[in-house]
């Protein structure tokens, strides 16, 4: 079964592009206008898709967490929860950020993280839902964004294989439309932790579905070696200012490192080829100056019978290959070679020339 999923149009599959996802989260800071501007260089990036967060906050937090005392370098306000409310965009500016991203050409989702959000983003008819690492043990989160029936990808980090079994069997019996990633939830994540072979285990355990990588690692080098590992989506957190107040700042890409990352996948997806090894026109050049040809080493008369001590192997590639020497080991000129002559069939005689390993019939 084919591995395919199509998100505003953009068809996913082992073929395609690697789908970008640039995670702005609440990089923004409550800030819409920033928020544009991010979508704005997340296009310039070449990023498919731009996504936040969206919280319903009393909904998913117990009071005592809601209210409990938030006083750090990090906050926005003096509680959790009143921290978390000035992160949030109304619906009206969503129906902003929403057009503004027609207008650029980019695809905006959110992750969902509990029912009534889920149904905020429904609302907003939202072409894709992302369910983060932490909700993927969450059942009846998944069946309710499942019944939505637009495409979901949910991430890993944490996570069992138990759990991600569990979890895909809740999904595709409502909404085959899933994408698993491989996620580590460190902020950031350590490289000896980033366990990309999951890629392909999730590949092997899950054959019907698309699989990627949601990266909290710092850097971009990790994104191309996911892509060559059959991760066909890639979500990488982004800012404008790693210095900027937030948890995520710190880890998060800025413009000119989201742009090096899909510059590189793109660049892998052509190194990979197809597979069929070839000569290149544009290897002729530099080849014809390193690859070498079979000349007489010396002056040889007509009639002399070729051995050893008359071939020298020099370059230029413009005669008979290496490859053919012992072929013409005992034939005989039938006219003569100058020093670095060119040996050629035909000035030599004998019925037909023997074959030796890799030699070509003439």
């Amino acid at each position: 079964m084919a591995r395919e999923l199509v998100i505003d149009g953009f068809k996913i599959s082992d073929g395609s592009d690697c789908y970008v996802i640039a995670e702005i989260g609440h990089n923004h800071q409550g800030d819409i206008e920033q928020c544009k501007q991010m979508f704005d260089v997340a296009k310039q990036c070449g990023a498919n898709a731009v996504k936040l967060q969206k919280r319903d906050n009393r909904t998913m937090f117990t009071k005592e967490m809601y209210d409990s005392p938030y006083l750090h370098r990090n906050s926005y306000a003096p509680t959790y929860g009143e921290h978390r409310e000035k992160l949030e965009f109304t619906r009206e500016q969503h129906l902003e950020l929403i057009a503004h991203a027609k207008k650029i050409g980019i695809t905006f989702f959110s992750t969902a993280f509990d029912i009534p959000s889920a149904d905020f983003l429904a609302d907003l008819d939202m072409p894709a839902y992302k369910i983060a690492s932490g909700d993927t043990i969450n059942i009846p989160l998944l069946r309710h964004v499942a019944r939505i029936g637009k495409p979901m990808i949910i991430s890993s980090g944490g996570c069992t294989m138990e759990d991600m079994v569990r979890a895909y069997r809740a999904i595709m019996p409502i909404n085959p439309q899933l994408c698993i990633l491989q996620c580590t939830s460190g902020y950031p994540a350590e490289f000896n932790e980033l366990n990309l072979k999951v890629i392909q285990t999730f590949r092997e355990r899950f054959p019907d579905v698309v699989v990627g990588l949601s990266s909290h690692d710092n850097g971009i080098a990790m994104s191309p070696v996911a892509y060559v590992m059959g991760a066909s989506v890639v979500e990488k957190h982004f800012t404008l200012n790693r210095a900027a107040k937030g948890t995520d700042h710190a880890f998060s890409l800025t413009p000119e490192g989201l742009g090096r990352m899909v510059r590189d996948l793109r660049r892998t997806r052509q190194a990979m080829g197809d597979g069929v090894k070839r000569c290149y026109e544009s290897e002729k050049g530099p080849l014809y100056k390193m690859q070498k040809k079979l000349v007489a080493a010396h002056d040889l008369p007509a009639g002399h019978v070729v051995t050893d001590a008359d071939i020298a192997i020099k370059s230029p590639n413009d005669g008979l290959p290496p490859f053919e020497y012992d072929n013409i080991l005992g034939m005989r000129l039938t006219a003569p070679l100058k020093t670095d002559g060119n040996f050629s069939y035909d000035i030599l005689e004998n019925a037909v020339p023997r074959q030796a390993a890799g030699g070509r019939a003439q």
